[in-house]
């Protein structure tokens, strides 16, 4: 293990994660799409909170938390958001208070994800408006009003999109390196959802760092390509600097496709829906609307174009309680 490495497994952490997740083999899943060889990697099943990807940051922030002192969370996205379920599951079991702050208007019924959180008695706010940055605004204010009241909030941006986040998923590379060498098995790409960048960042970091052969590819869910490329950038140079690395990720590394978003973030799709339908019976895996039903429908439609070819580690990030949230026909 290199000495960065070493210092990003050394960090803090509040166990979360059952890992390594699994790395299951879909042969006939493969066949449909007409990959010669498709691994998932199922970061569903880390068996806490619905699992997903952003458990794997949760260990790490909730940890630096509680390290300050920190009594309440603030974070937010919008109402379907993994990142702000899994955020409440960690809090209540972390002892912590947390507000979710979503984007537009309160639904009429709560749902999916929104349900879940609710279920766990965090506090709700809208910011009444349906720009996303308007959480960020929000999260910053309401902060400020809880330290008015006596309060110690932590804050944990949109998403989970900040350096310690990233240094999770940087771990999470590593852990596949290991399950691949252990197989026996050497994957051309590692294809997975790009939202708010964190996880591609960290994938990106941690590829590098193990000497990884594979290419890491996203599929944007969440914005332009342009701006999901810098943004990737700009997380991987935070999270490097907290690690005492050098920035290494070019603009070059950064390799995202733009074409599977549709009319925007949380909006499902035609193809992403029938993405779905193609994981659940030829594997018996179920995506999301939000994530990876479409992040599934660019590499369905990569593999068939010849655009993507070898083995490909899809990334499953979790998010099926969206299924349940009456978007998806």
């Amino acid at each position: 293990m290199t000495p960065a490495l070493e210092r990003i497994v050394q960090m803090p952490r509040r166990r979360l994660a059952i890992v390594p997740s699994p790395l299951m083999l879909a042969p006939e899943l493969a066949g449909a799409i007409g990959l010669p060889a498709l691994w998932i990697k199922r970061d569903e099943l880390l068996g806490f909170g619905f699992g997903g990807n952003k458990v794997r940051g949760l260990e790490l922030l909730v940890a630096d938390a509680l390290a300050t002192g920190a009594d309440v969370l603030v974070t937010g996205a919008g109402t379907q958001s993994n990142h702000v379920r899994a955020t409440a599951v960690a809090a209540a079991h972390a002892g912590l208070d947390l507000v979710a702050v979503f984007f537009g208007d309160e639904p009429a019924t709560a749902t999916g994800n929104l349900a879940l959180t609710r279920l766990l008695d965090a506090r709700l706010r809208f910011t009444g408006d349906p720009d996303r940055a308007s959480v960020d605004r929000e999260i910053i204010a309401t902060a400020d009003r809880l330290r008015a009241e006596g309060r110690r909030p932590y804050t944990i941006p949109r998403g989970g999109a900040c350096a310690r986040g990233v240094l999770a998923h940087v771990l999470a590379a590593c852990e596949l390196d290991a399950q691949c060498r252990a197989a026996g098995i050497e994957p051309a790409v590692v294809m997975l959802a790009v939202g708010s960048g964190g996880t591609l960042a960290g994938w990106l970091l941690g590829t590098k760092l193990v000497g990884a052969r594979w290419q890491v590819q996203g599929v944007t869910v969440s914005r332009p390509v342009d701006e999901a490329r810098a943004r990737v950038r700009e997380l991987a140079g935070q999270a490097a600097v907290l690690a005492g690395l050098p920035p290494s990720i070019l603009p070059e590394d950064i390799v995202i496709h733009g074409e599977y978003l549709g009319d925007g973030y949380g909006i499902p799709t035609a193809a992403g829906a029938a993405a779905i339908r193609t994981a659940a019976r030829h594997a018996g895996i179920f995506l999301d609307p939000t994530y990876t039903g479409k992040a599934f429908a660019g590499l369905i439609d990569l593999a068939r174009a010849g655009r993507v070819s070898g083995g490909v580690v899809f990334i499953h990030t979790g998010g099926e309680p969206a299924l349940f949230s009456g978007t998806l026909s």
